[in-house]
């Protein structure tokens, strides 16, 4: 566990928390001096020498090999893309819809996700969603829709608008059984606690580095397990996807043996430069600590919300990072908190708090404090309607 001292020196490198309290995380994780720095070093080589490439390529592989281990995977099961959409367009357009043709994905995807596979009906593909239950959509219902007319199952670690928690391995084992593929959207929570995709078991895993993981847009790295890699020909390519993209050969496809074979186009280079650090300053937190620190924040506010008696829409023993509460006015209610210099964010009627290591829980007081304040813009839950506080 991280002591305060550590959280307050880690905060000290967020410039926002001089005058702001950031709990947007799930948005855009706050900008810190490392990851400043790293874009500088980007300018500062691009000055001095015009164009480094092979410098630049250097910094490419590195930070390749940087998030597989970040996450327990081999450097050439990973891919590096401009953005999530990026990388689930080419494994979709790997693929045919033959002999498999069902898509199985929950309602609490993000649009992306979404959106990615509905596209594949042109080609034959049968999306079918999974309902919730409410705010949770529990593994057994992906069993019921699973089949071995099944080809993938895209599915969300983390539940953008409400903070629920997918039974990843539960559900990977149910694909698997019917020799299905699964795709985790691990956006909302790589860089809050560590990652083991070997012992998850997907055969596909996505993320970006602007929220969590503290680094800029435009950059996002995706896994694929190696035995899958040589049998995925993607028809979504480019220059950077080929065994060696500097034979500048036009008449030739030769994709690279590697997750690279995924990969399209010049690789976003500033944005390499700004990333990797923000990966280090949270290795050097040790990721256990930071997992353990927010789930504190998160349960410590669910906590307040239930003393409340508003209707959180998120687990009660949820790990965090995200908190939804459920409001009548959520656009009010982010001015109130915006009037407080407090920056969160809100998706329809959920009010959404996102922890992070830098966060503390006189955050957490402070926002308890606003929802007081406003509790007739929240949603109460029924048997504390009409009671006083």
């Amino acid at each position: 566990m991280l002591t305060d001292k550590q959280v307050q020196d880690i905060r000290s490198r967020f410039r926002i928390f001089d005058r702001k309290i950031y709990l947007n995380s799930c948005s855009q994780g706050a900008l810190s001096d490392a990851v400043e720095a790293g874009l500088e070093d980007y300018i500062s080589s691009w000055h001095e020498q015009g164009s480094p490439w092979e410098l630049w390529v250097e910094r490419y592989e590195a930070a390749r090999t940087a998030f597989a281990q970040f996450i327990n995977a081999s450097p050439d099961e990973v891919a590096i893309v401009t953005s999530a959409s990026a990388g689930i367009n080419s494994i979709a357009s790997a693929l045919n819809f033959r002999e498999r043709k069902k898509v199985v994905m929950g309602e609490f995807e993000f649009p992306t996700m979404g959106h990615v596979w509905l596209a594949q009906r042109a080609r034959g593909a049968d999306v079918q969603f999974v309902s919730a239950e409410g705010n949770r959509i529990p593994a057994s219902s992906y069993e019921k829709m699973v089949d071995r007319n099944t080809l993938m199952v895209p599915l969300t670690h983390v539940c953008f608008k409400n903070g629920f928690r997918s039974e990843v391995n539960a559900i990977t084992e149910i694909a698997h059984r019917s020799g299905a593929l699964v795709m985790l959207d691990d956006y909302q929570d790589c860089g809050t606690r560590p990652i083991d995709v070997k012992a998850s078991g997907v055969d596909f895993y996505v993320t970006g580095t602007l929220k969590y993981l503290l680094g800029p847009p435009g950059l996002a790295f995706m896994y694929a397990r190696r035995e899958l890699i040589s049998g995925l020909v993607p028809t979504v390519t480019g220059w950077f996807a080929q065994t060696n993209p500097f034979a500048f050969d036009p008449q030739h496809i030769d994709l690279s043996p590697t997750a690279r074979r995924f990969e399209y186009g010049s690789p976003s280079v500033p944005n390499v430069y700004a990333a990797m650090p923000g990966i280090q300053l949270l290795s050097e937190a040790g990721m256990e600590n930071v997992a353990a620190h927010i789930k504190t924040l998160a349960q410590s506010l669910l906590r307040h919300a239930l003393d409340l008696g508003i209707q959180a829409k998120t687990p009660a023993n949820s790990a965090g990072p995200l908190v939804v509460l459920q409001s009548k006015d959520s656009n009010l209610l982010m001015q109130k908190l915006a009037e407080s210099n407090i920056v969160a964010s809100n998706r329809h009627d959920g009010l959404r708090i996102a922890f992070h290591v830098y966060n503390t829980m006189n955050d957490v007081k402070a926002v308890v404090e606003i929802l007081r304040k406003n509790i007739d813009l929240l949603v109460r839950e029924p048997a504390t309607v009409g009671t006083n506080d």
